[in-house]
């Protein structure tokens, strides 16, 4: 929830109940109550609590708007360790999904210490009906087999290229179906509403470490509102959609779309880590005890 408009699509869904067929009625009620309040709104600040103040007077509080505009910001588990997929890779959405769609971010790369070193593209796949349904199904909405990709390279910072860049800049989405449908958008990090430095340090700090750093999504301006089959229904992903998502200074991050349970299953965990660098090391016999070790 660091973008408003983005901010304002998870409310629309809350109140759809995750029913896309919901979505333009609830989106009309929604902007002619909130319109554009909340875009010079600083989260945490006295205006913010302002305009909670208001809102929950007129019934329009959400679970969604206190992450966007109060001053704890929204921060999941998106993927396991070593999970995200690259490039050129599948990327996964629940079968079950009826309306979802990619998500265009920077990911920025964190060491153990909360030192920002780089960033790249990164596409999290959300499925907005189950979230809608119950913000207590994120888990099941954004943390699927292949549902965070990230590419197509880490652009490390030096004397060329810092934190600077990520806050300017500006990010493009092409969906183009088998159905012949295509689908264009931006999402422009100058418009973000907590700057990535307040994000690293909310996720990580003395109350909470990554010892091996972190991958952080900033989140998106982008969310698909235009019809893509059904009238009234929004856009939706369908099986055989290539996502590209680039930028002047990341390239191109690209992937096709497929149903998570239809992707290669992901096993390659910590344990298989430790057994294929003792593979290389000592052999395959202590690479397979390793395997047969208990966990605890």
């Amino acid at each position: 929830m660091t973008f408003v408009e983005s901010l304002l699509e998870r409310v629309i869904e809350e109140r759809s109940g995750g029913d896309a067929s919901r979505a333009d009625e609830v989106r009309a009620r929604v902007m002619s109550v909130l319109g554009d309040r909340l875009a010079s709104v600083r989260p945490g600040s006295e205006q913010a609590g302002a305009v909670r103040h208001v809102l929950i007077q007129e019934g329009m509080w959400s679970q969604y708007l206190e992450v966007g505009i109060g001053p704890d910001a929204e921060i999941f588990t998106k993927a396991q360790p070593m999970s995200a997929v690259a490039t050129g890779s599948e990327i996964g959405i629940h079968e079950n999904s009826q309306w979802n769609n990619p998500e265009p971010e920077i990911v920025l790369a964190v060491t153990s210490r909360a030192e920002i070193v780089g960033a790249a593209l990164g596409n999290d796949v959300n499925l907005r009906d189950f979230e809608g349904r119950s913000a207590l199904l994120l888990g099941k909405a954004k943390d699927n087999n292949a549902s965070a990709s990230i590419g197509p390279f880490i652009r490390l910072f030096d004397g060329t290229f810092g934190l600077d860049d990520v806050r300017a800049a500006e990010l493009s989405l092409h969906v183009e179906g088998t159905d012949g449908h295509v689908l264009t958008g931006t999402s422009s990090m100058k418009r973000i509403s907590r700057d990535p430095s307040e994000l690293v340090a909310q996720a990580m700090g003395s109350h909470h470490q990554y010892p091996d750093g972190m991958m952080l999504y900033l989140g998106t301006l982008f969310a698909p509102t235009a019809d893509r089959n059904v009238p009234g229904q929004g856009f939706t992903h369908q099986i055989g959609d290539i996502v590209t998502i680039s930028s002047p200074r990341f390239g191109a991050l690209v992937n096709t779309v497929n149903y998570s349970h239809r992707i290669a299953p992901w096993e390659f965990g910590v344990g298989a880590l430790l057994a294929s660098i003792l593979h290389r090391h000592i052999g395959k016999a202590g690479a397979s005890a390793l395997r047969c070790l208990p966990i605890r």
